[in-house]
């Protein structure tokens, strides 16, 4: 037997010897994977994290999110888990909260489109109306959008609809995380 020969031989044997060992070791134990193990799993898309908007009247507006879509989700969008947060509060005015359940989740690159429903609120007729918020995740200059900007604030909107991401974030409050949506296409 020539070398290369007696080389690609020991190689494949060392391979199958690997292999067998780690089948047998993986059907010997039938617990669930440390979560070491399953924190490598990545999901489909993403947005999370908080921010204040620039207002220089001094307005406190807030919005959070934790807005997720699994990896076995990954052609489905709408169904995306998760809340976001958002309030408004002015000193001497009434302000207001809304909390929705994400009902939808695109992302591309930096930008995210995520909507819900209104599931607890203390601004009056808001509450089961769905919204959408758009968030630019650009490091330390993030940027923000929502559906309820001009005339007609009380449309339906429909699923991943918001605006363009147009409200500047207070400097130093913005630590938005957008996970970038990577579609499975077919190949034929």
């Amino acid at each position: 037997m020539n070398r290369r020969t007696k080389t690609v031989a020991v190689a494949a044997a060392v391979l199958l010897t690997l292999g067998a060992g780690g089948i047998a070791a993986a059907s010997a134990d039938e617990a669930p994977a440390p979560a070491a193990a399953t924190a490598t799993v990545k999901e489909a898309a993403a947005l999370t994290g908080t921010a204040k908007l620039y207002r220089p009247a001094g307005d406190d507006i807030t919005f959070s999110f934790d807005a997720h879509l699994a990896k076995k989700d990954t052609m489905d969008p709408q169904a995306a888990t998760g809340t976001f947060r958002f309030s408004h509060y002015k000193p001497g005015v009434k302000g207001g909260y809304a909390v929705a359940k994400v009902d939808c989740l695109v992302t591309g690159g930096k930008v995210a489109v995520v909507t819900g429903t209104i599931i607890d609120t203390d601004l009056d007729g808001r509450m089961g109306k769905r919204v959408g918020v758009s968030v630019h995740d650009d490091g330390k200059h993030d940027r923000l959008g929502y559906s309820w900007v001009g005339r007609e604030t009380n449309l339906e909107v429909p699923p991943c609809l918001s605006s363009a991401p147009f409200e500047k974030v207070l400097a130093g409050t913005g630590d938005f995380k957008v996970v970038p949506w990577q579609l499975d296409y077919p190949t034929e």
